[in-house]
């Protein structure tokens, strides 16, 4: 009798990707990659000049919804999720990015 083995496929799970999130300096900067870096993320850089975040991620313990909407509840627009206004409002002054009209 023959022994067959079903094969087991590695999960892709490290992710990487790049998106914007509103923000002004380097106060801005520190809060946004705080957020950010929750259980998962094994990589996280925001740029000031470009004001484009990029993000190395385990798809398998975290996903861009929980790390999108961890920034907008430390006031900073990302594509997925608003800041609410009274966060948004209690950011340092320097932190004040101008908001997009809805």
């Amino acid at each position: 009798m023959q022994n067959f083995t079903n094969p087991v496929f590695g999960q892709i799970s490290k992710i990487s990707k790049t998106i914007e999130v509103s923000g002004n300096c380097k106060m801005c900067k520190k809060q946004i990659e705080r957020a950010g870096k929750i259980k998962g993320v094994s990589d996280i850089n925001w740029d000031i000049q470009s004001h484009l975040l990029t993000i190395s991620y385990d798809s398998l313990k975290t996903s861009m919804d929980k790390i999108q909407l961890r920034i907008a509840a430390a006031g900073y627009d990302t594509p997925l999720f608003n800041a609410n206004d009274e966060t948004y409002s209690k950011l340092h002054a320097c932190c004040q990015y101008p908001r997009k009209k809805e």
